[in-house]
């Protein structure tokens, strides 16, 4: 499938690879994205697009000379690590659940935090950089030190899978913690606060932006860079436990060469050059797919995931979708599904079966073959897995 360009009065074009109408809420959260006078070009929403805050999730906005804090997120460097092992299916026969005890007791998940931390975590560079941060976090290092790997809540997971060729990979989701969470919440409420002294006439208070070469632009540059190196070494960290974990259990605690491993965010902002202009390119929901750039697009826990190759396809910004997308809220998911549903639903995964985590049943994520099918000129598949093993915060 390629694009579609949206029938609504915008300055900026905005051009969706949802393969569907957008509901009325879509519909404006885009129009009033696409209506900044600094979007560059068009406005790019990927298959899995539904609804954020300010922006939608599976928004690309590529911008000249301003960058809006909340279209990334509070979660700012969220994204997914996938390695590919060596080890085969039938090495996990009668060993899944005892794999995924051990890894709950490795890796914290939801609100836990490390007990005593890793000398992995204490020999980051990016601690020299912290003092510098915004002073609204400078209370938080031991803080951010104890999360350094760990899971958090919500859609982030830790999975084991197989491939079609009976290889087994080990994935991750997660970002950068309470201490993106902190930043980016400082630097949205800055802008809010310039946007109301210069009384901008905004959509959305949530679309209060920075200017580039200002001081405050520069602040958030600089804190958005090292909360995106966080979220990246947070699942280093978590994967190279993971890793020990199935070491332990599959080659008697001998070392594995991986082989393949990517590393990717979702949820982030960076300079790069699209019709040969140097434009900040925001990806809230989206993972960058230029030539040759792998991604990860996993489906919701019981379903398939994929490993891809990007096309560098120029329409949307060198771009692919992130995973399924939501098409329920969790409170919606919550009053919808039962626990004998989510049990139907996660058959043959080794995976919490409870009523905390209904609202991340399958159901109330678009079907992934779908998502995937309206993204074929912007990835090639790679791998295809399925989920055995599945661990959510």
């Amino acid at each position: 499938m390629t694009y579609q360009e949206l029938a609504i009065d915008t300055p900026n074009p905005v051009l969706s690879w949802a393969g569907h109408d957008l509901a009325h809420q879509e519909t404006r959260m885009a129009k009033n994205v696409a209506s900044l006078p600094f979007v560059f070009k068009h406005l790019a929403l990927m298959p899995d697009v539904h609804l954020g805050k300010g922006a939608l999730v599976g928004s690309v906005i590529a911008t000249k000379d301003a960058i809006v804090p909340a279209a990334v997120g509070v979660d700012i460097g969220c994204g997914m690590m996938a390695i590919k092992t060596p080890f085969s299916e039938h090495q996990l026969d009668g060993k899944l659940k005892k794999i995924r005890l051990d890894l709950e007791a490795q890796i914290p998940v939801g609100f836990e935090e490390n007990k005593q931390i890793s000398k992995d975590v204490t020999n980051w560079q990016g601690w020299q950089d912290f003092k510098e941060l915004h002073h609204g976090v400078r209370g938080l290092e031991n803080k951010a030190s104890r999360q350094l790997g760990s899971l958090g809540g919500g859609n982030h997971f830790i999975e084991v899978c197989i491939d079609t060729e009976s290889k087994v990979w080990l994935m991750l989701h997660s970002g950068s913690r309470n201490i993106g969470n902190k930043l980016a919440q400082c630097h949205i409420d800055t802008a809010k606060d310039l946007a109301k002294l210069a009384n901008l006439s905004l959509p959305d208070r949530d679309l209060a932006y920075f200017v580039a070469d200002t001081p405050e632009f520069q602040a958030y540059w600089r804190d958005l860079q090292w909360a995106q190196n966080y979220a990246k070494t947070n699942r280093d960290v978590m994967m190279s436990r993971f890793m020990r974990v199935m070491e332990q259990h599959l080659n008697g605690g001998k070392k594995i060469k991986p082989l393949l491993a990517v590393n990717c965010h979702h949820n982030y902002a960076e300079k790069e050059v699209h019709f040969d202009e140097e434009v900040y390119v925001t990806r809230k929901g989206a993972v960058r797919a230029q030539t040759e750039d792998y991604g990860i697009i996993p489906g919701s826990m019981g379903t398939k995931s994929y490993i891809v190759k990007g096309k560098g396809n120029a329409h949307s910004f060198c771009s692919c979708s992130h995973g399924a997308g939501r098409i329920m809220s969790r409170s919606m998911a919550k009053n919808t599904y039962t626990l004998d549903d989510l049990i139907a639903q996660t058959a043959g995964v080794e995976c919490r079966k409870d009523a905390g985590i209904i609202d991340e049943i399958p159901a109330a994520y678009k079907p992934i073959d779908e998502v995937m099918a309206n993204q074929s000129d912007l990835v090639e598949v790679i791998a295809t897995l399925k989920q055995v093993v599945c661990i959510k915060g």
